[in-house]
């Protein structure tokens, strides 16, 4: 059995990627920071699939010292759950979002996104490297934003621009061994992004399903199954690519 690890996956695009990849067979270390209650249930609703085995780890992508340990506890999951040294994907998905205006920017705020969205997930791939399979993928959720001007979005976007072009050049690294390396970038969707600001603040969805082309914005499943296609043998011959996954958005 193929097992991915994907960071972020107890709610949002992290769990709809976590719960697809379990349809499809595919065993799940998936990791959260804060809700352990919501990460189990994830792991629970995966193993509903006939032989597919599931566990959540708590990892802090602003935390790299900790990402030895985590490590090691990946490796001992691996062993006594799949009987594997190794795994074969990898979602850089876990981060964090909410606009602020550069006129208000502080440090605390721009040191917090850049150690979540951009130097954690630098980071633990450089731990977890190690561990994949030749012959393996690895996909990093950006944003539309890394490439469209969103007011409040400077320090969020041009982080997740960053992440983009890191990407590319993962992909080369990894090249010799065959592991592929893209991104998504999802549009407007209707996730626990900004610590769901679209639930507390709906009056903002229907400018934003005025913009899209599919009349709508996005649900996270739009955006894992994507993620999932991409991990899959047939986009065997795609790296280093940012997909737009936003219906549409601003055309």
């Amino acid at each position: 059995m193929k097992v991915a690890i994907i960071t972020g996956g107890s709610n949002g695009i992290g769990k709809a990627t976590a719960l697809e990849l379990g349809k499809r067979g595919i065993g799940v270390i998936l990791t959260y920071n804060t809700y352990k209650d919501r990460a189990e249930k994830v792991v629970n609703e995966i193993e509903k699939n006939k032989g597919v085995r599931a566990v959540a780890l708590k990892l802090d992508l602003t935390k790299k010292e900790t990402f030895e340990p985590f490590v090691s506890e990946v490796k001992n999951k691996l062993a006594t759950i799949w009987n594997r040294s190794s795994f074969d994907y990898l979602v850089n998905n876990g981060g964090i979002g909410g606009p602020m205006l550069f006129t208000e920017l502080t440090e605390e705020y721009f040191e917090q996104i850049l150690n979540t969205n951009y130097k954690g997930p630098i980071f633990l791939s450089q731990k977890l490297v190690t561990l994949m399979e030749d012959n393996g993928a690895i996909v990093n959720t950006s944003s539309s934003s890394s490439s469209k001007a969103f007011v409040g979005y400077s320090i969020y976007g041009s982080l997740k621009a960053a992440l983009s072009s890191w990407t590319r050049y993962l992909a080369n690294e990894l090249a010799p061994r065959k592991i592929r390396v893209n991104a998504v970038s999802p549009g407007p969707t209707h996730s626990n992004f900004g610590d769901g600001a679209f639930d507390k603040y709906p009056e903002f969805i229907k400018p934003l399903v005025d913009q899209t082309a599919f009349g709508r914005i996005g649900l996270p499943e739009d955006i894992g199954k994507v993620i999932v296609n991409i991990l899959s043998d047939d986009f065997g011959w795609m790296t280093a690519q940012d997909i737009e996954v936003s219906g549409g958005h601003l055309l």
